[in-house]
């Protein structure tokens, strides 16, 4: 039902027909789906049968979020947010082809609580956003950094702590 008509229901507001039916759709997809969950309209979690969101948390217009990823409570996802989760190939070999070598072991993005993510960020995949935590817009994710840190750039950087 979600993916044939709900996400496609349009964004008014806050309290709108169109979060309710989405938020009820999911519930039965995820893994856990906590109280006052906004699916913002286009977003994409392909299973989502493992994926865990908090209370008071959201998935912003047009977001890419892997099938089972963890998210905290008190939530703030800007628009077109990608998040990869997985695995990677390998290509240590040169005598292989890449495509022959093999992936990396699974690795499950966290994102943990009271994180704000702006719009367009890109996180790659076992990263843990920490406690706090501000990721400017336009951040390319690719290490961890300590809770309540504001980062920032491609790749991100510390910019401050809060």
């Amino acid at each position: 039902m979600y993916r044939s008509f709900a996400q496609y229901l349009p964004t008014l507001g806050r309290s709108t027909l169109s979060k309710n039916i989405r938020f009820l759709c999911c519930k039965h997809i995820f893994a856990n789906i906590r109280k006052n969950v906004n699916i913002e309209r286009r977003a994409f979690f392909n299973k989502g049968f493992e994926l865990e969101i908090g209370d008071n948390s959201g998935i912003g217009i047009g977001c890419y979020v892997p099938w089972s990823i963890k998210i905290g409570c008190n939530i703030m996802m800007g628009p077109q947010v990608y998040i990869f989760g997985g695995t990677t190939h390998v290509f240590d070999d040169l005598q292989k082809p890449i495509r022959l070598q093999g992936r990396t072991k699974y690795k499950r993005v966290i994102i943990e609580d009271d994180v704000w993510i702006g719009r367009q960020v890109i996180i790659n995949q076992g990263r843990r956003i920490s406690t706090g935590t501000i990721i400017a817009a336009g951040n390319v994710v690719t290490k961890d950094f300590p809770p309540h840190s504001i980062i920032g750039g491609n790749p991100a950087q510390l910019i401050r702590s809060r």
